[in-house]
């Protein structure tokens, strides 16, 4: 099963029309391969290492440009023409044709990465492995995660949407669409060609008024945008800078 995920011949999750099914026997599938490795050495030029799961390898066949020291764990599938800056891919993740997994980003286990996908410096997708059958994080197709970005508990992120830097994605989050008469609230999923800051809000304490963290769905990102604009022009539409 391992060496499957390793080839992208299995996912952890996979889309159905709008959907996502995750796979929890694969995933069940990598908590036990985690529980029957052994730490053994691995020596990658002058580079040593001790874990329980090898280095990927083969990336010149798979096409694929890796910039020193980045690192991908063996069970994580890489498509053409994807580059790894400086960076971390973990087992069970999934990274899609053409992506940018840019320096200091990491990419958790399971985590399913779309084509075309920026994953801008020091953007934090989280892992998600258990229970088997919990959805992990995805963002799909062409979308672009500012830096410093955090996405974790498996949410989702809809094609070509457009996270400013800093904004912080929990389940719990609150994701305040605020572009018409009335707020509209998500949770654990940005709708598709969103473009996202983050925000707070009031909630009232005994000892006080203080703000809580919320992420704000300010715009949506125009069809005739390339999806290689720079986070820049795609935050120009709407007066934003960062």
């Amino acid at each position: 099963m391992i060496a499957a995920l390793d080839r992208g011949e299995v996912r952890v999750a996979e889309p159905h029309g709008d959907e996502w099914q995750v796979n929890a026997d694969v995933q069940a599938a990598i908590l036990d391969y985690f529980r029957l490795r052994e730490l053994e050495p691995h020596e990658v030029g002058p580079f040593e290492y001790l874990d329980k799961i090898p280095l990927k390898s083969g990336y010149a066949e798979l096409g694929v440009r890796v910039v020193p020291p980045a690192t991908a764990r063996y069970g994580s599938f890489l498509s053409r023409g994807v580059v790894l800056m400086p960076s971390y891919v973990n087992i069970g993740a999934w990274v899609g044709p053409g992506t940018m997994v840019d320096t200091w980003a990491t990419v958790g286990s399971g985590a399913q990465i779309g084509a075309h996908v920026h994953l801008a410096g020091g953007v934090g997708i989280g892992g998600v492995l258990e229970p088997p059958g919990a959805r992990p994080v995805i963002v799909e197709d062409g979308a672009f995660i500012g830096s410093r970005s955090i996405v974790v508990e498996g949410v989702r992120i809809g094609r070509e949407a457009v996270l400013a830097p800093n904004v912080t994605l929990t389940a719990s989050v609150p994701i305040i669409d605020v572009t018409g008469p009335e707020p509209v609230e998500h949770r654990g999923y940005v709708p598709p060609h969103s473009v996202v800051l983050p925000g707070t809000r009031p909630r009232e304490y005994p000892a006080g008024t203080y703000h809580l963290a919320c992420a704000l769905i300010v715009g949506r990102r125009s069809e005739s945008t390339d999806l290689k604009t720079s986070l820049n022009d795609a935050l120009r539409d709407f007066g934003i800078g960062q």
